[in-house]
C-alpha cells in the first residue's frame, strides 16, 4: 500500500525524523521534525514510486494549552497513484515556523499566507508573507484560540426594542 511506502522512503531516506504514524479512516498522518519539511516534501514530489506532486493545502491548529501549542499540516496527492497523504510539524514557537516550500510549488506561498495571515505563524523562505484576508492594520490572528470572541445579539420579539435601539440606521 503506498501509504506504508511513504513511511518506508522517509525512513529509508531520513532515519529518526517521523515522531508519530496516525491513522484514522483511511488517511495516514505522518508527523516529522519541522526542520525536515523541505527534505520530505522533496522525497515525496521526486520519489518515482510515491509521486506526490499536487500540494492540496496547508493548514494549522492551535492546541493552545499543550506544548508545541502549534502543529501546521501539508496534505499532498498524488495524481499517480490516486493517494493522500497528510504531513505535520509541530511548531513551538510562531515566529520561527516551518521552512518556506515555495521553491517546489509555487501555490505555497499562498498557502502559507493564509496561514500567517490567520493563526500568525511564519515561514522562512517565503519573501511573500503578509496580511490576505484582513486588512494590514488588523491586530491578532483570528483562528487562534486565545483570539477574543465577538458577537452580535440576535433579535427576537421579546428583545426586539432593546435591539433595535442599538442599530445604526441611515440618518435623514
Amino acid at each position: 500500500m503506498i501509504h506504508d511506502l511513504v513511511v518506508e522512503k522517509i525512513n529509508g531516506a531520513f532515519p529518526n525524523i517521523i515522531e508519530e504514524v496516525v491513522d484514522f479512516r483511511g488517511e495516514r498522518t505522518v508527523i516529522i521534525e519541522k526542520d525536515a519539511i523541505q527534505d520530505v516534501a522533496r522525497l515525496l514530489r521526486d520519489d518515482e514510486d510515491l509521486r506526490f506532486v499536487f500540494l492540496e493545502d496547508i493548514v494549522a491548529d492551535d492546541y493552545l494549552n499543550d506544548y508545541p501549542r502549534f502543529y501546521v499540516s501539508y496534505q499532498f496527492y498524488s495524481i499517480e497513484n490516486k493517494a493522500r497523504i497528510r504531513v505535520r510539524v509541530p511548531v513551538e514557537d510562531p515566529d520561527e515556523g516551518p521552512k518556506s516550500l515555495t521553491g517546489f510549488w509555487h501555490i505555497a506561498a499562498w498557502l502559507e499566507m493564509e496561514v500567517f495571515d490567520l493563526m500568525g505563524i511564519t515561514f522562512p523562505g517565503n519573501g511573500a508573507l503578509r496580511r490576505l484576508f484582513l486588512p494590514e492594520d488588523w491586530q491578532g490572528h483570528p483562528l487562534r484560540k486565545d483570539y477574543p470572541l465577538g458577537y452580535e445579539e440576535v433579535q427576537f420579539s421579546f428583545n426586539y426594542e432593546e435591539i433595535n435601539a442599538k442599530k445604526p440606521y441611515a440618518k435623514d
